[in-house]
């Protein structure tokens, strides 16, 4: 199978795409785990809401490809782990890659790969690591057709912050993505920039690859949606958001709200409706 093969499984015929990240375990960090604690409920859950995408670990993704029937999303799996992201960091901080992580997304029957390209304050043997690791993975996804998503990260200084917090200073972000694409990404996972109406720059600099646009942390639901709406009207063709859908008090409509921006042109106030009628998540 090509990478434009996999590519159309990814992406919707309208050429746009919501991957739901659910990965988050493989980091570590107890509070990634609020929401995924019952995996099988999760993954039941997002299939049903049916976005494009599910991003999981080489651990997880049994429980999405074991779901039976043609029509499931495409899994995009995490091929490297980190210890990044908690308040304080340890004493050594790596950015490490699962062995053969090609051969295991092709017996996992992914549709893409997704690797980070991290960018720390002070912390540049990380940032080798991801050089490292990208430029193994790339001739491995040339060799399979595997599509290759590269997420550039910028953070904020973790002792100014107090852990896990993105930059969305555009200066470091333009530069970040840039190097993403010369370094061989089809897709980039980036970023918000702190300015929504200037992210059509970080469009542009991606050179024609689509623009997935990271959630981030956690936010109110008026703040997801409207970001959102303006994200799709700078150019993104799509979006890559984990914990504002799994630790949502209704994470299948918030999939449908999101997927309304992103598919339908939606507001974010004809969005919120997907909202309005549904009941509580029982916790997971």
């Amino acid at each position: 199978m090509s990478v434009t093969a996999r590519m159309n499984r990814l992406f919707a015929p309208d050429g746009k795409c919501f991957d739901v990240a659910v990965d988050h375990g493989f980091f570590g960090e107890r509070s990634f785990l609020n929401g995924i604690e019952n995996m099988p409920r999760v993954v039941a859950t997002l299939v049903d809401a049916d976005p494009d995408a599910i991003q999981l670990s080489i651990g997880q993704a049994p429980l999405l490809e074991s779901i039976r029937g043609k029509k499931k999303p495409s899994l995009v799996l995490r091929t490297d782990i980190a210890n990044v992201y908690g308040k304080t960091l340890p004493r050594y901080i790596y950015s490490g890659m699962i062995g053969v992580p090609v051969e295991q997304a092709l017996r996992l029957d992914a549709a893409c790969v997704v690797v980070n390209l991290f960018n720390l304050p002070n912390q540049p043997e990380v940032y080798k690591q991801c050089i490292d690791n990208i430029t193994k993975l790339k001739p491995e996804c040339e060799r399979y057709g595997m599509p290759l998503m590269i997420e550039p990260l910028v953070m904020k200084d973790n002792q100014v912050a107090g852990g896990y917090m993105v930059d969305g200073d555009i200066d470091k972000i333009l530069p970040l993505v840039r190097q993403a694409i010369e370094l061989g990404a089809d897709i980039i996972k980036a970023d918000p920039t702190d300015d929504a109406s200037r992210y059509h720059e970080v469009v542009q600099v991606a050179a024609g690859k689509p623009i997935l646009v990271r959630g981030g942390g956690r936010v109110s639901d008026e703040e997801i949606l409207q970001r959102t709406y303006e994200l799709m009207q700078q150019g993104a063709m799509g979006i890559v958001y984990g914990r504002n859908v799994v630790q949502h008090a209704n994470p299948a409509g918030m999939t449908r709200a999101l997927m309304a921006i992103v598919h339908d042109n939606a507001s974010p106030q004809d969005a919120a409706k997907y909202l309005e009628a549904a009941n509580a998540r029982t916790p997971a």
